[in-house]
This record gives C-alpha cells, sequence and structure tokens, in this order.
C-alpha cells in the first residue's frame, strides 16, 4: 500500500493517476500531511462499455470518499458521496497519517464491473490530488467573490435605476400638482371676475330701473 503512496503524493505534479477499483474492498491510500495543509481532488469514474469499446461514466455511477486520521484512532474528517466525477477537499488538524479510500458503485448489471481482476473490469477511477492547493483554492474563492462583486454592482445598478424613476415620477407629480393648482386659481379668479361683472351690471340695473319708474311718477 505504501508503494502506492508515493503516486498520491505525485498526483499534485504529475497531475492525475488512474487505477482499477472494484467493489470487493474499499481502495484506500495512505498520505502523510503536515499540520494546516490543504487537500484538494478530482476525480472520474469509469466503466467499460461492451457495446462501443471504451470506458466511458455515467450517471449510474457514484463513489463514496472517506478521509480518516490514522493517528486519532481513525477520526472520519471526509465522509461524501459523489456522482461519477466530482471533487473532495480536506485540510489536515494535524500533522499525521491519513486514510484517502475510494468505494464505487454502479447500476450498470455487468457482471465485469464488480472485480478489477477480470477482463476490463471494475471501476477506473483517474484522481487528480493536488496537496497544499491554497492557490488554487484561494483563486476559486476570488472568481466567486468577483462575480458576487459583480452581481452586487447590478443590484446597485438597478436600484439607482429605480431611485431616478422615483425621483423623476415625484418630479411628474409635483408638476402636473402645481399646474392642476395654477389651473383651478385661474378658474376662481374668472368666477369671481364674472360675479364681480355680474353684480355691478345688476346694480346698474336696478338703479336705471328706479330712476325710471321715479320719473314715471312725476309725470
Amino acid at each position: 500500500m505504501r508503494t502506492v503512496l508515493s503516486l498520491l503524493s505525485l498526483a499534485s505534479m504529475a497531475r492525475a493517476l488512474y487505477f482499477f477499483v472494484d467493489v470487493t474492498s474499499p481502495k484506500c491510500f495512505f498520505e502523510e500531511l503536515p499540520k494546516d495543509t490543504l487537500v484538494v481532488g478530482h476525480y472520474t469514474a469509469e466503466e467499460w462499455n461492451d457495446h462501443r469499446q471504451v470506458w466511458e461514466k455515467h450517471d449510474g455511477i457514484s463513489i463514496y470518499i472517506s478521509v480518516d486520521e490514522t493517528f486519532d484512532n481513525d477520526h472520519r474528517v471526509v465522509s461524501q458521496r459523489g456522482g461519477a466525477s466530482g471533487k473532495f477537499t480536506f485540510t489536515a488538524a494535524e500533522s499525521g497519517d491519513h486514510k484517502i479510500c475510494f468505494t464505487p458503485s454502479s447500476n450498470s448489471g455487468r457482471s465485469n464491473w464488480l472485480s478489477a481482476s477480470s477482463p476490463n473490469g471494475g471501476i477506473k477511477l483517474t484522481l487528480d490530488v493536488a496537496i497544499g492547493e491554497t492557490s488554487a483554492l484561494e483563486g476559486g474563492n476570488k472568481e466567486k467573490m468577483e462575480d458576487l462583486a459583480t452581481r452586487v454592482r447590478d443590484l446597485n445598478a438597478r436600484l439607482n435605476d429605480i431611485r431616478r424613476e422615483q425621483v423623476f415620477q415625484r418630479e411628474r407629480e409635483a408638476e402636473f400638482r402645481d399646474q392642476s393648482e395654477s389651473t383651478n386659481s385661474r378658474v376662481v379668479r374668472w368666477i369671481l371676475i364674472q360675479l364681480t361683472v355680474l353684480g355691478v351690471t345688476c346694480a346698474w340695473q336696478l338703479s336705471h330701473l328706479r330712476s325710471f319708474f321715479i320719473k314715471q311718477k312725476l309725470t
């Protein structure tokens, strides 16, 4: 098992390695990690397609991944199940050996997939492990932060547009209100003028009729 360990350690430099796994027992590797070391792994599981004569992944494949701290009574720090391809990440809390295990399953129904010793049997697991991939993780987080910042800027721009629209509507309402008040005041003034003219006319007519009746009596 320790001979395979060197391959896992080289995965961060060689970028990828592959091996064949069956369901008789999990495929495990041991890696001695310093404290606070970040481990990021990407995997792809493939099964032999008898019709196409190629290794390929499908939705029926799943991989169970576990990471145990062997120096701490096999304390489990990772326990996850993924599909035919995925990613796992953990940080070594303390220095010591860590056991990384992969257990595949498939619903394809092929008999050969149960044993990697059979011709084109088992599951072909391609593993890409980077030890101490802090920069890559920070880069991913940076991209997420930039994406969030872009969304926040877009939301702020939309809010500013809404505020400007609200200010414009308030200005329109104020202008309409001023026009309505001005129109109403002009109508009131015109009515008052009409009433004044009508009053003056009535007074003049009454005065004229009074004078007329007085002259009629005198004659």
